[in-house]
C-alpha cells in the first residue's frame, strides 16, 4: 500500500472516529453534519496553525473535540483501547466518506462550530457568532469572532 494511500485510510479513521465520538446519537444527518464542520476548517484557509492542517490535523487539534481530549468517557474508544460497535463503526466511516467525498450539500451553511443544546454552560463565543441552523441536538455557527 502506498503512502497516499495510507493518509488517507488513516484520515477517514480518524474523521470516523471524530464524528462517532462527537454525534454517534444523532443518527446519519447529525453525523454528516459535525463531518462538514470538520470540512469547513479544513478548506477555511486561515493559516492552518489555527485549525490544524488536513482532516487529521483539525480533528486532533487540541481541545477542539473534546471526544479526542484525554480525559473524555469516548477516548478509550477512539483511541482503540476500547472497539466501538461494528455497526456504529461503519456508519461514522460512511458519513466520514460523504463528507471527505463531498457527496452532500453542506448543511449547516457553512458552520465552523457547534454545541449540544443541552450544554449547562453553553460556550461565550456563540453570543457574537451566526447561528445558521439546528441540526438533532446539536446548534451550528459561522462567523465565530
Amino acid at each position: 500500500m502506498n503512502t497516499e494511500m495510507k493518509m488517507n485510510d488513516q484520515a477517514i479513521d480518524v474523521l470516523a472516529r471524530t464524528l462517532w465520538g462527537e454525534a454517534r446519537g444523532e443518527g446519519m444527518a447529525g453525523q454528516i453534519a459535525v463531518g462538514h464542520v470538520i470540512r469547513n476548517r479544513v478548506n477555511d484557509g486561515k493559516d492552518k496553525s489555527w485549525w490544524g492542517e488536513g482532516y487529521i490535523g483539525v480533528c486532533l487539534a487540541k481541545w477542539q473535540f473534546s471526544c479526542w481530549n484525554a480525559n473524555d468517557p469516548n477516548y478509550s474508544y477512539l483511541s482503540g483501547k476500547k472497539d466501538i460497535p461494528a455497526a456504529q463503526y461503519a456508519q461514522a466511516r460512511e458519513a466520514a466518506l460523504i463528507v471527505m467525498q463531498n457527496q452532500q450539500p453542506d448543511p449547516t451553511g457553512g458552520a465552523t462550530h457547534y454545541y449540544v443544546a443541552t450544554m449547562k454552560n453553553p460556550p461565550n463565543w456563540r453570543t457574537n457568532a451566526t447561528r445558521t441552523c439546528m441540526i438533532g441536538s446539536h446548534v451550528f455557527f459561522k462567523n465565530v469572532p
